[in-house]
């Protein structure tokens, strides 16, 4: 059962995400060691359920489970923008620095650059797993 400490919790981390009611969100790279907190607060946040890799709606922001082992990191963030908006973002959740599955930022820079995202920021998503929070370059041209 959720209480009002745990809504507040969850409210922290859509925050930390940018997630705004009535926003798109789109889950990739789902898997049984993804944290549910994360997608409850998402889900909360923006008023309806994630949607998945078959949707075709315009997304305003994708979060993409990647772990190490995961195949082509920046394969798979050219198929994350294919639907997403202009000023969309795109959140690469990996695990924690020793935690298995970690992937070095590096990585994710490199694969971003690939890509043609911009890496605008990182931060601490919950005790497990990290975001690196992605751009399209016309985000960061409409940023300025």
């Amino acid at each position: 059962m959720a209480t009002a400490d745990d809504a507040g919790r969850g409210s922290d981390i859509a925050g930390k995400l940018g997630i705004e009611p009535g926003m798109v969100v789109q889950e990739l790279g789902w898997d049984t060691d993804v944290d549910e907190a994360v997608r409850d607060a998402v889900e909360e946040r923006c008023g309806d359920e994630l949607l998945d890799e078959d949707a075709q709606d315009v997304m305003d922001v994708v979060l993409l489970w990647w772990r190490d082992g995961d195949g082509d990191l920046a394969d798979d963030l050219v198929d994350a923008m294919s639907l997403l908006a202009e000023n969309g973002v795109v959140w690469v959740l990996t695990p924690k620095t020793g935690r298995p599955g970690y992937v070095e930022p590096s990585d994710i820079a490199e694969a971003a650059a690939t890509a043609g995202l911009s890496q605008t920021s990182n931060i601490s998503v919950t005790e497990d797993w990290a975001g690196a929070r992605l751009v399209g370059p016309k985000a960061v041209k409409s940023r300025r």
